[in-house]
């Protein structure tokens, strides 16, 4: 086929040999699979972000590191340069979650380089060397469901124990090969340490596995393992292997209003006394 234009840098750096054909095209990103020193991979090619269905919300960019605190001034304020510095960091999240998974065990496809905002990274193929179908397009048994749920509840304990949220997991982002689930797309991951939304996303991705794979084993629908996870995480208590209940314990404790309020109005007096000095300096 004839080679995008945005892949034409690499095939000249020669990167990449031959562009075979596209595989897919998605709200991120468009993916080509490519033949490159003698093995065939994909070229992921990032949509500019004015194409980009999936917006780069400051949800997502909370907690990201950039190289220096202009960069992070720059990219508070929406200038051009500031964009520029979003995109990229855009870009690298994606290549940065992939290195750090793969190290924890998190199957993961492996990178290889990210130039100009095109990944080129490892095909997943099928038994039969074929492209890896999405698993919304594989058909399931009860059986298949619990036992891709259940594999997939391990994967997110390992990113979750590596420090990373996937932050937009569903059924359209995984892939099957021949040993089971493969989890991609992660150019929104996030640093669970580092994103105060980090907890509701973990939550969101799991129930979102709950919610597609409970179609084939009704089960599984009702079942908290997010809010599992996420409470032994911050409990220092989550490990990989860990036993799960999917269910979590109501906290029936009563609440002491007349304590909240007394709390709250402590702090309307201090306020109040930090204003009247504060007027009495001026």
């Amino acid at each position: 086929m004839k080679t995008p234009k945005r892949l034409q840098p690499l095939v000249e750096d020669g990167l990449v040999d031959e562009v075979l054909r596209q595989l897919m095209s998605g709200k991120e990103a468009t993916v080509y699979v490519v033949r490159s020193g003698g093995e065939i991979r994909c070229a992921k090619v990032y949509k500019d972000a004015a194409q980009r269905s999936f917006r780069q919300a400051s949800t997502y960019q909370e907690g990201r590191k950039v190289k220096n605190s202009r960069q992070a001034r720059a990219m508070e304020k929406g200038t051009r340069y500031g964009r520029k510095v979003a995109e990229e960091a855009w870009h690298n999240a994606e290549v940065d979650a992939l290195y750090r998974l793969a190290a924890a065990g998190v199957r993961v496809p492996t990178p290889h380089l990210c130039f100009e905002g095109v990944l080129l990274m490892e095909l997943v193929v099928d038994a039969q060397g074929n492209a890896a179908p999405r698993l919304n397009d594989v058909a399931l048994s009860p059986e298949q469901a619990v036992a891709f749920h259940d594999a997939l509840i391990e994967q997110v304990i390992l990113m979750l124990c590596a420090g990373v949220v996937h932050g937009d997991l569903s059924e359209f982002n995984i892939l099957v090969d021949a040993d089971g689930p493969v989890i991609i797309d992660l150019p929104q991951a996030v640093d669970a340490a580092g994103n105060s939304e980090a907890s509701a996303m973990l939550e969101r991705d799991v129930d979102n596995l709950a919610f597609y794979f409970g179609q084939f084993a009704p089960a599984l629908n009702g079942t908290q393992y997010g809010k599992e996870i996420w409470a032994l995480y911050q409990a220092g208590l989550l490990h990989p292997g860990v036993k799960l209940t999917g269910q979590v314990a109501v906290d029936d404790t009563p609440v002491d209003v007349q304590a909240v309020l007394a709390e709250v109005e402590d702090v309307i007096l201090e306020e109040e006394a930090r204003q009247r000095y504060l007027q009495s300096a001026e």
